[in-house]
């Protein structure tokens, strides 16, 4: 125990530094320059009197005192070449060359850097004039809401502004006021990133690198994030939404990246490598490098680590970290919480008395001062952030909970600490009020008898690792009698919507209980999950135990269908809540899926691979409104018998269960063939399928490459609905998508229709060109043709009129086809004028018929004219023909699709 170390700073971080170098066995002596109270005399610790500015004063002290190991804790002294003074003075540094420290030190630098290596970061750009960087805010293509001074400015230079005009005031501040000085002469306007920021720091000896656990800041001054922002409110660590492939994916695409680039470029980085990141939807990209121990991140972390710091940082400078690589807790977890002086970060006093200190430590807590100093034998204030006390605990919850009772021990005039550090990960509420039944209107004896008529059919549900029982207070589920080895449990809730006005219309309930199964398994599908167990929700206003049997007995067979079990559910009676024979119901589903095999692989779907589309039953369970707000415009009847001519009632055929796709798709993405998988439920087609694709990339779809059930074109025709609106209100046909590789498209379907699955290629992935990520080709046709050809079917055909003039002919036309008393056989759908301006344009337009103009005059053989017509007319569906006025002669082209 020979060693002496000297430590440049005065902060917590620079108090925690030398709190976990004193136990090192190596090291004999820790010195702090300049330090602040609990660096005083404090064991092996005590604070030194040096110009820490003056390079020279410290290097001959350190040659006088025979330091073994420098440790930096701020910027500046790095970034002004304090690392490169000691070295080439024999005085071994731990921390970055002046060349290194760029990576902090400037922005652009740091910018530029990730730009061109490929490093994922936000979009930007630097600017030296203010009126070319206000003019970027305003014209670029994403929220250009951040303004960065490019310099060191002491942790203040960075304004994340709310909207355009805040960042314009920011360059402004900057550019043109000189508010940070030399720092801010170049400012960066990046885009504004979305997500969860957290911090993950290195060790690196400019070859290896040895990744600390994760660690989330809380900036901002007031609970839940508000108020301005601060040097750092509290701090937890590891952040536990960081798993190890992000870990992984960290390391290897960013840190080990930022280290080979540097030094492919000349530049050996040793010491600590910061890296902010966002946790966005496209994976972590780097808000920020700095080029030291984080402040207070590193009170949080060195609690945790197992291993020699001292032996660390000597590995870091001698170059042999990758024999000496630093070990941390795994089951441990650090929480901290900062207390500061009122009136930070603005402007607060000094010199006010600090108590509470020993009663702090007395729970266990290690309390990390950074704003402090001695004055007459008492410890008093002396900076904005004061101290930081942490706790070192198995649960987050629990060392909120200490920390909390200490930081509120630690008294000083205006004290100020967060009482919420760690809200995103700590639960608040570990009890949900239990419902109960009440006397009014309530049939306890239904229910228990409800509960008696369903526990068969649960039990038929059952599966290899379920372990519960209707009744218990919970269920059981043993993920490794399931099979599993590394799961990432999928949760996913849904219901059946309106659709259940129509089962409780013509009486008909057990297929929604599939329904209900089919939305929540084939959600949790999308993610690559087998289903394990279901849970349903049954509300009404009076318990109908024969109605809910029926409902829960399609919940079984839906469980069955899916290969989970039916675990048990609540049952609501709420006399007052539901009209007469109504009720509601839900789903909760949770499945497991191995990490690895984890959906959508964003990154791995690439332009040309086949989208597969798999059929679907009918309407599914969504666009139910729209379904019944057209069938009371129409007056019909769900009792009566079916337009589509199936033998059942309309009822019956609007309530054909939702596909269940799990048997069929699961094992192939068991076997990583499926790169993603897209349920088609609310939100069409157009909504469903972004979800599951990569920034730049859409998909093309072709209508006519599948098998468009009738009820689409029925409800398009009678409705007039838009193909926009079917698109993205309805699935027409398709439940689900899968994206593979288009040379296995072949035999992936050929596996699925071996599972009586409907599947088929209906288009590809390509480049995004526009704002569109979904393109339909002929949708609209296919509509109209899967509707049309049905055998049987007896409806109106669809007419096309021709006019030129002021359209009398055409008024008789409107008038007779709308006579409900004429029982016409025939629908106008298109008026079709060759002269603008013509009054029987009004006339159809005022009837609400769709109406075009053709200009003859625009074509120069009669020839082009008609085939114009022609296209118009088939876009509509039209299947006769009538000219009405028209003062035209027709070719044969026309005459020929037509006669």
């Amino acid at each position: 125990m020979t060693a002496k170390v000297l430590v440049i700073g005065a902060g917590g971080r620079e108090h925690a530094l030398s709190w976990k170098l004193a136990q090192s066995p190596e090291v004999s002596s820790v010195f702090v320059a300049p330090g602040n109270a609990g660096t005083s005399k404090c064991g092996k610790i005590d604070n030194v009197d040096i110009n820490v500015k003056d390079f020279d004063e410290i290097t001959k002290w350190c040659q006088t005192n025979t330091i073994d190991l420098v440790v930096v804790g701020p910027e500046d002294p790095l970034a002004a070449g304090l690392s490169d003074h000691l070295n080439n003075a024999g005085v071994k540094c731990f921390g970055p060359s002046k060349e290194g420290s760029q990576v902090e030190a400037s922005k652009v630098f740091a910018k530029d850097f990730m730009s061109k290596n490929g490093i994922p970061t936000a979009r930007y750009a630097s600017f030296v004039s203010a009126e070319e960087a206000c003019s970027y805010i305003e014209s670029a293509d994403y929220p250009a809401l951040v303004v960065k001074a490019s310099g060191l400015a002491a942790g203040k230079g960075v304004v994340i502004a709310t909207n355009k005009q805040e960042a314009i005031q920011a360059v402004k501040d900057c550019l043109q006021d000189k508010k940070f000085g030399v720092a801010g002469e170049t400012v960066v306007v990046e885009e504004l990133l979305q997500g969860e920021e957290v911090s993950v720091l290195a060790f690196t000896d400019g070859t290896t690198v040895s990744l600390m656990p994760p660690v989330q800041d809380h900036k901002r001054l007031l609970e839940r994030d508000e108020g301005p922002n601060t040097g750092g409110m509290g701090v937890i660590c590891p952040y536990p939404k960081v798993g190890f492939s992000d870990l992984k994916r960290i390391k290897e695409e960013i840190v080990q990246k930022t280290i080979d680039c540097l030094q492919a470029d000349g530049i050996k980085y040793s010491g600590v490598l910061y890296v902010g990141l966002m946790l966005t939807d496209d994976g972590p990209k780097v808000l920020e490098y700095n080029c030291r121990f984080g402040d207070p991140e590193t009170q949080c972390i060195l609690p945790l680590m197992k291993s020699d710091l001292y032996t660390a940082c000597l590995s870091c400078v001698d170059g042999t970290l990758v024999d000496n690589l630093p070990e941390f807790e795994v089951n441990k977890k650090v929480l901290g919480v900062v207390v500061v002086s009122g009136g930070y970060p603005g402007s607060y006093k000094k010199g006010n008395v600090i108590t509470g200190l020993e009663e702090a430590e007395n729970l266990g807590l290690t309390v990390f001062h950074a704003g402090t100093t001695v004055k007459d034998d008492s410890v008093v204030t002396n900076g904005g952030r004061v101290l930081s006390v942490m706790a070192m605990e198995t649960t987050f919850e629990t060392a909120a909970s200490v920390a909390q009772k200490g930081a509120e021990m630690i008294k000083f005039e205006g004290a100020f600490h967060r009482r919420d550090i760690g809200f995103r990960v700590v639960s608040r509420s570990l009890h949900t009020p239990p419902l109960c039944y009440r006397d009014a209107g309530v049939d306890i004896t239904a229910g228990n008898d409800l509960v008696k008529a369903i526990k068969p059919l649960a039990a038929s549900s059952n599966r290899s690792g379920c372990m519960a029982s209707l009744g218990s207070f919970g269920a059981l589920f043993d993920l490794k009698a399931a099979g599993f080895n590394d799961p990432i449990l999928v949760s996913g809730t849904d219901g059946v919507g309106t659709k259940l006005k129509i089962a409780q219309s013509i009486g008909l309930h057990t297929s929604i209980g599939i329904d209900l199964v089919a939305m929540c398994v084939n959600d949790i599908l999308a993610h690559g999950a087998e289903p394990l167990y279901f849970l349903d929700y049954y509300a009404t206003g009076k318990l109908n135990i024969n109605v809910a049997k029926d409902v829960v007995e399609g919940i079984a067979e839906g469980c069955r269908l899916a290969g989970c079990a039916l675990v048990g559910g609540e049952t609501a009676e709420m006399p007052g809540m539901y009209n007469k024979g109504d009720y509601d119901i839900a789903g909760f589903a949770v499945g497991a899926v191995e990490r690895d095999k984890v959906l959508p692989r964003i990154n791995n779907i690439k332009p040309g691979d086949a989208v597969i589309g798999l059929g679907s039953s009918g309407l599914h369970s969504n666009g139910f409104s729209l379904v019944r707000k057209l069938v009371e415009k129409l007056e019909l009847r769900y009792d009566r018998p079916s337009p589509f001519k199936s033998g059942r009632c309309f009822g019956a055929d609007l309530l054909i269960p939702t596909k269940i796709y799990v048997n069929s798709v699961l094992p192939l993405m068991r076997t990583g063939d499926v790169k993603a998988f897209a349920h088609i439920t609310g939100g069409g087609l157009v909504e469903n399928i972004p979800r599951i694709l990569p920034d730049g990339m859409r998909v093309k779809l072709d209508a006519k490459k599948w098998e468009i059930p009738s009820v689409f074109g029925w409800l398009s025709e009678k409705g007039n609905i838009p193909e926009s609106e079917m698109a993205k209100t309805f699935n027409c046909g398709i439940g689900a998508v899968l994206i593979v590789d288009k040379s296995l498209s072949k035999q992936i379907i050929n596996q699925l229709t071996g599972q009586d699955e409907t599947a088929t290629v209906i288009g590809h992935v390509e480049k995004q060109v526009g704002e569109k990520k979904v393109v339909i080709d002929n949708l609209q046709s296919a509509l109209i043709q899967c509707w049309r050809h049905i055998p049987g079917i007896s409806r109106k055909k669809r007419v096309g009129v021709l006019i030129s003039g002021s359209g009398t002919n055409l008024q008789a036309l409107i008038d007779f086809t709308r006579d409900p008393m004429n029982f016409s056989a025939a629908e106008i759908v298109l008026v079709i004028s060759n002269k603008p301006d013509v009054q029987g344009i009004v006339r159809a337009e005022n009837a609400g018929i769709a109406t075009k103009v053709i200009n003859h005059k625009k074509y120069e053989t009669r020839e082009e004219f008609d085939e114009a017509l022609n296209v118009s007319l088939v876009a509509a569906g039209v299947e006769i023909v009538c000219l009405a006025g028209f003062m035209r002669i027709l070719s044969g082209i026309l005459i020929c699709f037509y006669s």
